[in-house]
C-alpha cells in the first residue's frame, strides 16, 4: 500500500529558546525538523513525505532540509493558523497523489524511529486509526481552587498521546474536512477528529524518547541525547596602521593617545577582528564582504555595529556566543589601565556576562611592524553554540 508522511512544521512555538520557531532549532547541528524528515525519508515503506510550514518559513525550510534531497520529499505546503488547519491542508495536498494511508507526525517529535513507524503501520491492517501512546505512568490529581490537592485520579487506561498518529488516508481526510465544514477547528489532535467522526483508533507503544520538545530543558536533554551542543570556533586577525592623532578606539573604548589609527571605520582592530572571529564560528564570510571599505557608508563609522550584525546573524542561526577571547599586541598604549572598560563593553555588545569576555595584550619585544609602533594588531576568538 502506498504511505504518505505530513510532517507539521508550521507552528510558532518560541517559547523553547527564543524567536526562532522550535522545529527549526538545531540539535546536535541538525535542525529539530530535520530529524524528523529524514526518519521518515529513511523508512522503506514510505513512499512520499510532505512537510506543512508556516509560508514566512520557506527560508529556515529550505535550509533545514537541504541536505536531505530524496525522490520521495514532495514541496512544502503552506500550513493555517491551526494544527487541524494545517494538517487538513496537507492532506487535501497529499490526495492528488492518491495514498492509501498516511501518518501524521510533529516536526517537533525529532526522535520518532522505525520501530514506532512499524507499530503504527502494523495495526493500520487492522484499525482505520492507530496512534503511538505511552501508558500514564504518574499519579495525576485534580487540584481545588486555592491550588490544593481536591482527588486523585485513577490512571488505570490512561494514556498519552504522541506521533505519529496512523490513518487510512481517505477516512481521516473525510473526517477532517467534516469537522471543517462544522466549524470544529481547535482538536488538539488527528486521533480526536478521528473519534469525532466514528472512526476506531488503536493505541500501539510509543516511546519516552519520542518526546514533544517544548521547553529549554527539552532541548537540553535532547542535546544529550544527541551527543552534545555543536560547539563552533571561530578566529580573527586584524592590524591598522597607526598615524598622527590623539585617540584610538580599541574594544569599543576610546583611549587618548599620542597616535591614531587608520581606517575606513573608526579602525577599532579589536572588534574587527572579533566580528571576523564571529563571522567565521558560523561560516558566514569575514568583515569585509559585509562590510567593504569601498562603501561610503562605513566611513568613519563606530565598529559596535559590525559587532552587532555578526551577533544578529549567530543568532539567526540559532547561535549563542559561549565566550570571547581578544589579545592586543602593541608596544603603546598601555591596555592594563583599560581593561576593565574593554571587558564591560565588549560585554554589552555581546549581551554577555563579564566572566565569558577576555581581553589580554602582549609586545612583540620591539620586533616587526608593532615593535616599531608602526600599527596595531589583534588576535580574536570567538566560541559559538548552535542549538
Amino acid at each position: 500500500m502506498k504511505t504518505a508522511a505530513l510532517i507539521l512544521a508550521a507552528g510558532r512555538g518560541t517559547r523553547a529558546l527564543g524567536s526562532r520557531p522550535k522545529q527549526y532549532v538545531t540539535i546536535g547541528g541538525v535542525p529539530v525538523l530535520a530529524h524528523a524528515v529524514r526518519a521518515f525519508l529513511a523508512h522503506p515503506d514510505i513512499a512520499l513525505v510532505a512537510v506543512a510550514i508556516a509560508r514566512e518559513d520557506e527560508a529556515l525550510y529550505r535550509a533545514a532540509v537541504a541536505g536531505l534531497a530524496s525522490s520521495k520529499l514532495l514541496g512544502p505546503i503552506g500550513g493555517g493558523t491551526t494544527r487541524q488547519a494545517s494538517v487538513g491542508n496537507g492532506l487535501r495536498a497529499l490526495s492528488a497523489h492518491l495514498p492509501d494511508l498516511v501518518l501524521i507526525h510533529d516536526a517537533a517529535r525529532p526522535f520518532v524511529t522505525r520501530d514506532i513507524i512499524d507499530r503504527v503501520l502494523g495495526a493500520l491492517a487492522q484499525s482505520p486509526g492507530a496512534i503511538a501512546a505511552l501508558p500514564l505512568a504518574d499519579t495525576l490529581k485534580v487540584a481545588d481552587p486555592g491550588g490544593r490537592i481536591a482527588e486523585t485520579v485513577d490512571r488505570t487506561g490512561l494514556w498519552r498521546a504522541q506521533t505519529p498518529q496512523g490513518f487510512r488516508f481517505g477516512d481521516i481526510l473525510t473526517a477532517h474536512e467534516r469537522a471543517r465544514a462544522a466549524g470544529l477547528e481547535e482538536m488538539t489532535d488527528d486521533a480526536a477528529v478521528a473519534e469525532w467522526a466514528g472512526l476506531p483508533v488503536a493505541l500501539v507503544l510509543g516511546s519516552a524518547a519520542n518526546a514533544k520538545l517544548t521547553l529549554p530543558e527539552d532541548f537540553a536533554m535532547a542535546e544529550l541525547a544527541a551527543g552534545g551542543p555543536d560547539v563552533r570556533v571561530g578566529q580573527g586577525f586584524d592590524v591598522h596602521r597607526l598615524v598622527a592623532g590623539d585617540h584610538v578606539w580599541l574594544c569599543g573604548v576610546r583611549i587618548a593617545h599620542t597616535q591614531a589609527l587608520e581606517g575606513h571605520s573608526d579602525a577599532d582592530v579589536a572588534l574587527h577582528a572579533l566580528t571576523d572571529a564571529m563571522l567565521g564560528a558560523i561560516g558566514a564570510g569575514d568583515i569585509g564582504q559585509h562590510f567593504p571599505d569601498s562603501d561610503p557608508r562605513w566611513k568613519g563609522a563606530a565598529s559596535s555595529i559590525f559587532v552587532a550584525e555578526a551577533l544578529r546573524q549567530v543568532r539567526a542561526r540559532g547561535g549563542t556566543i559561549g565566550n570571547v577571547d581578544i589579545t592586543l599586541l602593541c608596544e603603546a598604549p598601555r591596555i592594563a589601565p583599560h581593561r576593565d572598560a574593554m571587558r564591560r563593553r565588549l560585554a554589552e555588545l555581546l549581551e554577555l556576562e563579564e566572566a565569558r569576555v577576555s581581553v589580554k595584550a602582549t609586545t612583540t619585544e620591539g620586533l616587526g611592524f608593532a615593535g616599531r609602533r608602526e600599527g596595531i594588531a589583534a588576535v580574536a576568538t570567538a566560541v559559538v553554540v548552535l542549538r
